[in-house]
Order: structure tokens, then sequence, then C-alpha cells
């Protein structure tokens, strides 16, 4: 299985992707880089098997972490799988108005 990552933030030391099959978003892959290991937490919104979870952290370590450090040693890359759901996107408007409880509790 390839997928499509569309990268939506990039900082100095880190970097998040959205996972896509055709229309569908797959999951998030939140990717840190430190001095000597690269850290990538997958979050799944789909059941995936593990062939294809081994493909997709694959299709990251050539796509993604070979592009941004070429020499880099592959036994340090770490990476974490997790399932779940996304419950709730806020912004820093959901926040303006502090004595006031919005739907998401806050």
């Amino acid at each position: 299985m390839i997928l499509r990552l569309t990268r939506v933030v990039r900082t100095q030391s880190s970097e998040i992707y959205l996972a896509w099959e055709g229309e569908n978003r797959v999951g998030q892959v939140d990717l840190h880089y430190g001095p000597e290991v690269i850290h990538a937490t997958v979050v799944l919104e789909v059941d995936l098997n593990q062939e294809d979870i081994n493909g997709l952290i694959k299709q990251i370590d050539r796509d993604i972490v070979a592009s941004y450090l070429q020499d880099f040693e592959r036994e340090n890359l770490l990476v974490s799988v997790f399932r779940g759901d996304e419950v709730l996107t806020a912004s820093d408007e959901d926040l303006e108005d502090e004595d006031e409880e919005t739907d998401c509790g806050w």
C-alpha cells in the first residue's frame, strides 16, 4: 500500500504529515528530529494489517527521513504506531473568551 503523505507543519526540528489513501485520511505522522535519533509517532485512523503498517514505515523512512538526513543511521529511527480517532480539532479562536465555556469544555 502506497499512501500519499501531505506535510501540514514543519519546524526546525519536527514535521507533521497526514497520510491519505485516495480521498480518505488514513492517519497522521509526527516526526521529531533529535541530534542522534528521529522519533516518529503514527496515529492510524483505520485498521491496517501488519504488512501495510510495515510498508508505511518504510515509506516514511524513504520519502521523508532519507530526504531530510541522507546519511542517517536507520537504527536510530524509532517509530510508535497507535490506532485512534480524531475527537476534536481546536484553534486559538476557541480560547479567545476564557470566561465563556465552549462546547469542548475549555
